[in-house]
């Protein structure tokens, strides 16, 4: 790209994380958004353990099988964002976006307009690969899911966060429940039909890669280490994201007998 093109793109800051736990990188996120002014795109290729993400509005007797999680030690997390409920491990790949709300052009500080700008840059992402499509909120390859997307939007501030589900354990989806309100697309298939897995299209690494090179075309990105980041640490900022506790998934089961 000519530097000519570069000078005019608004600068994108990029972190490159491998195995970030979801609660720390969830923390980071949140931190990013109400405390920098900087645009950032964070990449997180794969997390430690397998845990249970919700949504900030999501209700734990409805959307996951509370006993099984309790008893296989499952964490539960409910992070700042809304959105749905996703079981995350090693084989999901996270990538967040976080803007002023002025940098994007035509893009509204709304969910629809900032999911409708997402869906056509992942498009050049999955440009000759496959049956792409931005269906209600959720990336697909034809009718079947395997990214989720949650936002947030603050005053001057918006974040859309995505999971990728580059592979999964058929095991792990049976801690969800099939949601009360599911997309309409989806029908009343279970996860094992409503959800594919990325690696049948292309290998990890060049996901990553076709991500970073169309950033590139809609930013001035510079990599930067996680290390360098200049925000307030854990201990001065109050987190929304957090672990749920055993007593509240306790309470949750006895709501589901």
């Amino acid at each position: 790209m000519g530097k000519a093109k570069q000078a005019g793109l608004p600068l994108m800051k990029l972190v490159k994380l491998r195995g970030m736990p979801i609660l720390q990188q969830l923390h980071l996120e949140e931190r990013l958004l109400r405390t920098s002014s900087d645009n950032w795109c964070l990449i997180n290729d794969g997390t430690s353990s397998p845990s249970i993400v919700m949504g900030l509005s999501g209700k734990l007797s409805e959307l996951v099988e509370t006993k099984p999680a309790l008893q296989d030690h499952i964490p539960i997390i409910r992070r700042f964002t809304g959105g749905g409920t996703v079981i995350v491990d090693q084989n999901t790949i996270f990538v967040t976006m976080i803007c002023n709300k002025d940098v994007v052009p035509k893009v509204q500080p709304f969910p629809r307009s900032i999911m409708s700008w997402s869906g056509l840059l992942y498009s050049e992402v999955f440009e000759g690969l496959a049956d792409f499509h931005l269906r209600e909120n959720d990336y697909v390859f034809g009718d079947r899911k395997f990214g989720g997307n949650a936002q947030s939007i603050t005053k001057h501030r918006w974040i859309h966060h995505t999971s990728f589900l580059w592979d999964y354990e058929v095991k792990n989806m049976s801690y969800l429940k099939l949601p009360a309100k599911a997309p309409q697309y989806r029908l009343t298939r279970d996860h094992m039909d409503f959800v594919c897995r990325m690696k049948e299209h292309l290998p990890r690494s060049e996901f990553i890669e076709r991500t970073i090179k169309t950033v590139g075309g809609h930013f001035s990105v510079k990599s930067i280490s996680l290390e360098s980041i200049d925000v307030p640490s854990v201990s001065e900022y109050v987190h929304t994201t957090r672990l749920l506790t055993e007593q509240e998934i306790r309470e949750a089961c006895t709501i589901q007998n």
